[in-house]
């Protein structure tokens, strides 16, 4: 039987220089990845560095609170 807490849950991560940068009308989106992590292993914010489409390049990509 599951239990009600999951080891492996979803998470969102959100490119944090599209966050600082949303005053600019170019660019009026935020780059948005969803991935699983591991609840024991790690327990504190995920960061991966991943590719933004809006700044058009790799950018550190932090997890969001829930």
């Amino acid at each position: 039987m599951a239990k009600s807490k999951d080891v492996r849950v979803t998470i969102t991560l959100e490119c944090i220089s599209c966050d600082q940068n949303n005053s600019d009308k170019r660019f009026a989106g935020v780059s948005r990845y969803t991935t699983r992590k591991n609840r024991r292993n790690t327990p504190t914010r995920l960061e991966l560095k991943k590719f933004c489409p809006y700044c058009s390049e790799h950018t550190i990509h932090r997890e969001l609170k829930k």
